[in-house]
């Protein structure tokens, strides 16, 4: 059996007494019950994820991976492909909005290579992961992005990374991506496993002016019509029309639920990852939490036919990883509010009266004196 076989083969659905123990304990916390909002879901969700009554999530990861796409040829991106392997370097150095955002937030930021066209020659280059399938995507106008070994391989690759991650202590993980031309592919996968219309979810991407994008959904329809995808085998859509990226961070998912790993996608091609996995394993759906709404193309359609609502809706759509690393700060305030806030009893706070009886009391019933 392959490793993605078996990793999805050791999915397993959330067990709901987790979700009892977490929502008990919450319930007892000197506060109002559900006066947390949906930071008390989040707890619920890490406490049953993790099969732990008091989660920790200490260690965190972002993972970027990295590729590029013959479809830049087809002329879908305001940017030259070569601005990909610029904005590793970029990575590496510190200077990208993933890697501002994650010191503020305390998160560990690791580049993938998975198929950037570029060879990065640097010796002991921290954060730098290399795990290149091939020096990018072919142009899925014209032929298939890739063979399904080399899909079956980016799914894996990003379930190795789990696998390293948590061998490292890792207990938290978020994915992002990078690559010029990237939506498009993006747009592609999910218009074909979701059945929405190019139309309706195929975006700027990099900045590209209206007859661009016109230009751009067209390139997405045709793509479909060419190769005919067929949406009930994920590997087959992603072979056809996806990109290394978005297979990689399909496993990072998968690997993560196979470990009881919470994972926060990011946005636009992050949910493509997530379609993917999904469709693999709908079982996945419940280990993931999707950060943030785009601004990017049809992004808010895609996540209410997914059934979630996102984290966060802040008006972004840089990539990277920057809506996750947010969302991860997010969701661990509600698990530390989980667990360090105080029972009732442990304060020596008065729950809520229920009921208030005035015959417990020796007080009057003031509604009965005339």
């Amino acid at each position: 059996m392959s490793l993605l076989h078996r990793t999805i083969e050791s999915i397993k659905p959330l067990n709901p007494s987790y979700f009892n123990l977490a929502s008990e304990r919450l319930d007892n916390l000197t506060k109002p019950k559900g006066s947390l909002g949906r930071l008390e879901e989040f707890a619920k969700r890490v406490v049953a994820i993790t099969e732990n009554t008091k989660p920790s999530l200490d260690k965190k990861a972002v993972f970027v991976l990295a590729g590029d796409h013959g479809v830049v040829e087809e002329g879908v991106s305001a940017y030259p492909k070569g601005v990909t392997k610029e904005m590793v370097y970029n990575f590496l150095r510190g200077g990208a909005g993933i890697n501002a955002l994650s010191r503020h937030t305390g998160i560990d930021v690791f580049v993938v290579d998975i198929g950037v066209d570029w060879h990065f020659q640097i010796e002991n280059a921290e954060g730098l992961i290399t795990r290149k399938i091939s020096m990018g995507t072919n142009n899925i106008a014209k032929e298939p992005a890739m063979s399904a070994g080399e899909a079956v391989r980016s799914i894996e690759v990003g379930i190795g990374l789990v696998q390293d991650a948590v061998e490292k202590g890792y207990n938290f993980i978020s994915v992002g991506d990078m690559g010029i031309g990237n939506t498009t592919p993006s747009s592609a996968v999910m218009s074909s496993l979701t059945g929405l219309n190019p139309d309706e979810i195929v975006g700027t991407g990099t900045g590209i002016d209206n007859k661009v994008l016109e230009h751009k959904v067209e390139v997405v329809k045709n793509a479909l019509s060419f190769h005919n995808p067929d949406p009930d085998f994920p590997i087959d859509v992603l072979s056809r029309v996806g990109g290394f990226e978005i297979g990689g961070i399909a496993g990072v998912i998968l690997g993560g639920a196979s470990r009881r790993i919470p994972v926060v996608v990011d946005g636009f091609v992050s949910t493509a990852g997530a379609t993917v996995a999904i469709g693999l394993c709908p079982e996945v759906s419940n280990y993931i939490f999707f950060s943030h709404k785009s601004a990017e193309g049809g992004h808010g359609l895609i996540l209410q036919k997914l059934g979630v609502v996102p984290i966060l809706d802040l008006d972004m759509r840089l990539g990277e990883g920057t809506g996750a690393v947010l969302a991860m700060f997010i969701i661990e305030a509600g698990v530390k509010a989980y667990n360090e806030m105080a029972t009732f009893e442990e304060a020596g706070v008065s729950k809520k009266q229920e009921k208030h009886n005035h015959l417990a009391t020796n007080e009057p019933d003031l509604a009965r004196i005339k």
